[in-house]
Order: C-alpha cells, then structure tokens, then sequence
C-alpha cells in the first residue's frame, strides 16, 4: 500500500522559515513527479512546486517563486519544500502528492497524495 506522509507544518510569524518533508512508503518513486499543493480555507488547492523525475528541473507557482524550494532525496524516497519568509498568505494545509505525468501542475493528474500538514503563518 502506497503512503504519503507530510511532517514539519506549524505556528511560525511573518518572515520565518518551515522546512516541510513527505516521505513515501510502499514503492519507489524516483521515476515520478513531486509535487507540493496546498489549500487556504475556503480556497481551491492550489499547485506550489513541483520537481521531474530525478535529476530533473523544479517549477514554482509565483506567488512562491524565490522563496520557496523543493527538493527530494530519492534515496529515502522523500520530497522537500524549504519554505522562507513566509507570509501570512502562505497559511494553508500543504499536501505532497506523487504523479506519473511527467510533467503537470494540475492536481488531478497526480495518482497519490498525503494527508497535509498545516502550515500557518501569523503577521
């Protein structure tokens, strides 16, 4: 069975910093596209950041571009998202998923996700 598990979300204030991890169970997924997505309340889940397969380019929504990085550790089979200067518009629950599309921002072309880890952000 296939998991995706989100660590690292909480309380922080405007300008710090969260490192965000998911890490997946139950097959390998170096061959895949990442991604991280997250959903504001009373929002639609938006697209963050996403990474090709290993060794492959990232992409970024702009609204985080510049201060937002993902990375993966396919030896642990595990996906990123350094997060600085954050603002309280980053407040959301960030969910990591996992697609076979090689590359897509939309979220339902991605085959696996995790359950979120809540991220927010006071001013």
């Amino acid at each position: 069975q296939v998991q995706l598990v989100e660590a690292g979300g909480g309380l922080v204030q405007t300008g710090d910093s969260l490192r965000l991890s998911c890490t997946a169970s139950g097959r390998t997924f170096n061959t895949w596209l990442l991604a991280w997505f997250r959903q504001a309340p009373g929002k639609e889940r938006e697209f963050v950041a996403n990474s090709l397969r290993s060794g492959g380019s990232t992409y970024y929504a702009s609204s985080v571009k510049g201060r937002f990085t993902i990375s993966r550790d396919d030896a642990k089979n595990t996906v990123y998202l350094q997060m600085n200067n954050l603002k309280p518009e980053d407040t959301a629950v960030y969910f990591c998923a996992a697609s076979t599309t090689y590359y897509t921002t939309r979220s339902d072309a991605f085959e696996y996700w995790g359950r979120g880890t809540q991220v927010t952000v006071s001013s």
